[in-house]
């Protein structure tokens, strides 16, 4: 089935490159399937490898002068990792793949009507491609501490963690702590054990994960705290329905 990406989101190190791009691509990863069909077998027998992970994008050539630009952000080609999160829709609980990773190339492409593009690939480093759900509606604005309206993940408890993922698009003031909440009936709220990021001043990304063996509620929600005017960020949640272990 083929679909539309219009109103889909992308966002890149806490930078928010939607507006620059064209096409999203290849988004995929999981196990290598490995044969482990032995000579008394009749039928294939399979079991998973190594984990893997990638985005493809085409992005519009956009020099700026804005900080979010996607050829200020991509241009650079950095060293180092990025978190990159595609979010299938901006409404609260739509899905997102979610990626740490390094960016590959940043080739451009002229067209013969003049149009130029740049093609970019991130290979995922440590952590395969991960798809959660979002509990920000997109980009979530809050002036003050606030909680956000929950995410009713359908069952639940789990026992098996969840990782999670920020992006910071601006913050106003000293600096913004988002913390993940967790309940049980949509009530009665609680911090989740290991589920605060770091204080952030400005932009940035984040990706958190708990223990393993972690219990983790039917209800998920996000709050804010810290000194600030105005802090503008998304965040994603995988909550694991089976053993994860990297």
């Amino acid at each position: 089935m083929k679909q539309s990406g219009l109103g889909d989101n992308l966002y890149i190190g806490g930078y928010d490159l939607s507006g620059d791009i064209q096409a999203v691509g290849n988004i995929g990863g999981g196990p290598a399937p490995l044969d482990f069909t032995a000579i008394t077998q009749s039928a294939y027998e399979r079991k998973g490898g190594r984990l893997d992970g990638r985005f493809q994008t085409t992005t519009f050539f956009n020099p700026g002068p804005e900080a979010d630009a996607a050829h200020t952000v991509l241009s650079v080609l950095p060293r180092t990792d990025v978190i990159a999160a595609y979010c299938r829709g901006t409404v609260l609980g739509a899905p997102s793949a979610n990626l740490v990773a390094k960016q590959i190339g940043y080739d451009g492409t002229r067209g013969d009507d003049g149009t130029f593009t740049f093609a970019v690939e991130a290979q995922s480093n440590s952590y395969t491609l991960e798809w959660g759900r979002l509990l920000t509606a997109g980009l979530r604005t809050d002036t003050a501490g606030a909680s956000g309206d929950p995410v009713d993940f359908g069952t639940g408890p789990t026992s098996f963690g969840l990782q999670a993922y920020l992006h910071v698009m601006a913050v106003t003031g000293t600096s913004v702590t988002v913390t993940l909440e967790e309940s049980a009936d949509g009530d009665t709220w609680a911090d989740v054990t290991g589920g605060a990021f770091a204080a952030a001043t400005g932009v940035g990304a984040q990706r958190i994960q708990t223990a393993r063996d972690q219990t983790v509620e039917r209800y998920l929600r996000v709050t804010s705290s810290g000194t600030f005017s105005e802090a503008v960020f998304a965040v994603s949640v995988i909550r694991n329905d089976v053993e994860v272990t990297y």
